[in-house]
């Protein structure tokens, strides 16, 4: 299967990158699509397949078009990719926001499957949620999830509105993640410890508690009250956050997030 990923940013790379460490795709079979000639140039040196600058240039070969670029710039891409474009390609897109129905209506074809990864997905940690047009064929879904979860896991889910609530949480999600830590960071580091110490301490916590949830059948809520004793320290910090909405804060950045990606969807 020949594999088009237009758009050479950090996700394309990580695709290509991934599909070959897998040994589900080969260098003869992976192209990309880069209009930057430094970007273009970078990714030649990587060895991770052949690099064009024009759609007229590889379009037509592919099977697979992976769409891994801003979704502001959808306009101008698929004006140029259009005169191109075959009806039996599948194209894969993982731009925020733009709906299976756009790029469909905006390409003229018939094979659309939309996916939001995260950035874990550089180091195979990734989280996908992904669906698709009545057109895909079920050996082409499992023939892209078998792709994406080279990446991570992935989540199918029926409805396309679940993708903009996936961005929202996962796709979004590891920024949430990275606030609270420096957050907590800054906190040690006011208590007097080291930026090293500080750094360690935090991501050493954060990534015992993810791994001892995991480890168990226990709810974030039960885990919650084996460490917080009644009148101890945990239960005071717990307090606090109460006091300050502090979860209502996280949920309404969520929500903030998903009407910020169907903003997008609407272009």
């Amino acid at each position: 299967m020949k594999i088009l990923i237009i758009g050479g940013g950090n996700m394309g790379l990580t695709y290509a990158q991934s599909f070959l460490r897998a040994h589900i795709a080969s260098k003869e079979d992976m192209m990309i699509l880069e209009k930057s000639p430094e970007r273009a140039t970078s990714l030649a040196q990587k060895d991770i397949g052949t690099v064009y600058g024009s759609a007229e240039e590889c379009i037509q070969r592919a099977d697979l078009v992976i769409l891994a670029v801003k979704p502001q710039d959808t306009e101008t891409l698929f004006a140029s990719l259009r005169p191109f474009i075959h009806p039996q390609q599948v194209f894969l897109s993982i731009m925020a926001g733009v709906k299976i129905a756009t790029i469909a209506e905006a390409l003229g074809v018939s094979k659309v499957i939309r996916a939001m990864p995260n950035l874990p997905a550089q180091i195979g940690r990734g989280m996908t949620a992904f669906t698709s047009s009545d057109a895909v064929t079920r050996i082409e879904l499992v023939t892209v999830q078998n792709l994406l979860n080279t990446t991570g896991k992935t989540v199918y889910v029926e409805e396309e509105s679940f993708i903009d609530a996936s961005t929202a949480i996962s796709g979004s999600g590891p920024a949430y993640v990275w606030y609270f830590m420096d957050s907590m960071m800054h906190a040690a580091r006011e208590m007097g410890f080291s930026d090293s110490e500080a750094e360690l301490l935090v991501s050493q916590t954060f990534l015992g508690a993810v791994e001892l949830y995991l480890a168990t059948n226990s709810s974030c809520e039960e885990w919650i009250q084996r460490v917080a004793s009644r009148g101890g320290t945990t239960e005071a910090a717990l307090k606090s956050f109460g006091e300050n909405n502090l979860k209502q804060d996280i949920v309404s950045g969520a929500f903030a997030a998903l009407r910020r990606a169907e903003e997008l969807g609407k272009g």
